[in-house]
C-alpha cells in the first residue's frame, strides 16, 4: 500500500530559500513538510568560506546549512531526505511523488529546488572545487584578491564575472572557445574598455593544474590543438546555470533557459497555490541572501493563500 503524507505546505528543496520558507511556515503554525532532495543544503554546501552573510564575518557554507536545517526543525518543520520525482498540479490538493513511493498531498507548494552550475566535466575540476575552482566569483572572488585568475566562458555570466574580478584580481584572463563572445554588446564594450582583462580566443580548457590548490589552467587551441598554460590562483567556470525546474517546466511559464516565472514583486506562479523561491526562479542575483529573502516571501504568501 502506498504511503500518503498530507500537509498544508510542502516545501521542495533545501537551500537557503527552502529552509527559510520552512522557518517562516513553521512559525505560522502551518506544520510544513520539507523534502530535501539529493543534495541537502544545495550549492552553499560546496562553498567553504562565506563572508557575505550579514552578521557573520566568516562562516563555513556546510555549517550554515546545518544551522538553517536545525532552525527549520526547531520551528516545527518535518524534514524528509528523499527526492521528489513528479508533481501533479492539475487540482488541489497538489500531489507529489517521492522516490520512496510516498505520495505527498499539499494545499500549497513552495518550489525551492535551486539551480546547478554547468561544469566542464574535468576530473581536476571536480578535485579542486573549493580549492580555487568556483562557479561564483561574487561568492568566492574576494579570497583571490591581488592574484591572477581565469574565467571560462563567453556569455553574460562570464563577462560579468570577469568585470567583477577586474577590481579584485591582479589580472583576469577570459577564455572563450570561439572567436566572438555571446554576451550582450553593452557588456562586451565594458569588458574591452576595462584594464587588466585579457581575452584568449579559440581555446578550450584542457586541464586545471594543481595538486592541493589551483596553480594554473592548461588550454588547448580549438583549431590547431596547440597547448598553452596560463598561471592562475583561481578559475571561475562561467558557462551558465541549469535551474532545477523539471518538476514544473510543463505546467508553468519559464524563461532564460528554464527559470520559473513569478508575478512581479511576488513568488506566486501562474498556478494558484504554487510558489517558487530562490535560484529556480532567480537568473539575475543567485545569492544566498536573496534566496533566503524569497523563501521568506514564499512562506508569507503561502500563509495568506491558505487563509483566504
Amino acid at each position: 500500500m502506498t504511503d500518503t503524507k498530507k500537509t498544508r505546505v510542502l516545501i521542495i528543496g533545501s537551500g537557503p530559500a527552502g529552509y527559510t520558507a520552512a522557518i517562516y511556515a513553521g512559525r505560522a503554525m502551518l506544520e510544513p513538510v520539507l523534502v530535501e532532495g539529493d543534495h541537502p543544503g544545495g550549492q552553499l554546501t560546496t562553498t567553504t568560506d562565506v563572508e557575505n552573510w550579514p552578521g557573520l564575518i566568516s562562516a563555513q557554507g556546510p555549517e550554515m546549512m546545518e544551522d538553517m536545517r536545525a532552525h527549520a526543525e526547531a520551528m516545527g518543520t518535518e524534514i524528509i531526505t528523499e527526492r521528489i520525482e513528479s508533481l501533479e498540479l492539475g487540482e488541489r490538493p497538489f500531489r507529489a511523488l517521492g522516490a520512496s513511493g510516498c505520495v505527498y498531498e499539499a494545499d500549497a507548494v513552495i518550489l525551492a529546488t535551486g539551480a546547478r552550475a554547468r561544469w566542464l566535466g574535468l576530473p581536476s575540476e571536480e578535485r579542486l572545487k573549493g580549492y580555487g575552482v568556483s562557479a561564483c566569483a561574487t561568492c568566492d572572488g574576494f579570497f583571490f584578491r591581488d592574484q591572477e585568475v581565469v574565467v571560462v566562458g563567453g556569455g553574460n555570466t562570464a563577462v560579468e564575472e570577469a568585470l567583477y574580478m577586474s577590481s579584485i584580481a591582479s589580472k583576469v584572463t577570459l577564455v572563450n572557445r570561439g572567436d566572438a563572445l555571446k554576451a550582450e554588446m553593452v557588456l562586451q564594450e565594458r569588458l574591452f574598455k576595462t584594464p587588466g582583462i585579457e581575452v584568449i580566443w579559440n581555446h578550450e580548457t584542457d586541464e586545471i593544474v594543481g595538486e592541493e590548490a589551483v596553480e594554473g589552467v592548461r588550454l588547448r587551441h580549438s583549431k590547431t590543438g596547440e597547448i598553452t598554460e596560463v598561471p592562475a590562483g583561481a578559475v571561475f567556470i562561467a558557462i551558465g546555470h541549469l535551474p532545477a525546474s523539471e518538476l514544473v517546466s510543463e505546467d508553468v511559464e519559464t524563461h532564460h533557459g528554464g527559470y520559473v516565472v513569478t508575478k512581479p514583486g511576488s513568488t506566486a506562479t501562474s498556478i494558484p497555490g504554487l510558489f517558487a523561491a530562490g535560484d529556480v526562479t532567480d537568473h539575475q542575483y543567485r545569492q544566498a541572501i536573496t534566496s533566503a529573502g524569497m523563501g521568506c516571501m514564499a512562506a508569507l504568501e503561502a500563509e495568506r493563500f491558505l487563509a483566504s
